[in-house]
């Protein structure tokens, strides 16, 4: 099985191509965080991920999504090579992007963090309130210790 899901950040603006045929085309690379790998400093450092997405979602990408903006592609890892104009062979590893959902706006990082647990009160509030408007115990309790992580 061949299937790759990443969420991280352009690294720059999309520059939509187009094939000899007409097919939209983009190449981009998304830089993921290794919160397994620090740098000097102690902060989490990235990977540079190359990836290329075709077709609608490439014409999407393009339309919609911005340098530094937080996407989620899912797709499949592909290996190819050519040689270059100098003769020399190249081997090229990228992610082939099937799909891709934008995790904030367009002007989100302008105004507010995603990341920030304030943002996502409203949902717990209201799972809050289902849970304590259910006056039926299932009897199902989990705890810390039970769990296998």
């Amino acid at each position: 099985m061949n299937k790759v899901i990443l969420i991280g950040r352009t690294t720059k603006e999309i520059d939509l191509r187009r094939t000899a045929n007409g097919t939209a085309v983009v190449s981009f690379t998304l830089a993921v965080e290794n919160r397994w790998q620090k740098d000097e400093n102690g902060r989490p450092t990235a990977d540079f991920i190359n990836c290329v997405a075709w077709n609608k979602t490439a014409e999407i990408m393009e339309s919609y999504v911005k340098k530094g903006m937080q996407i989620a592609v899912e797709g499949r890892i592909q290996t190819r090579n050519y040689e270059n104009k100098d003769g020399n062979r190249v081997y090229v590893t990228e992610v082939v992007c099937e799909s891709m959902k934008m995790l904030e706006s367009r002007n989100a990082r302008n105004t507010q963090s995603y990341n920030n647990l304030e943002d996502y009160a409203p949902a717990q509030n209201e799972r809050e309130e289902k849970e304590n408007n259910n006056s039926e115990d299932d009897g199902f309790d989990i705890l810390d210790d039970d769990l296998p992580f």
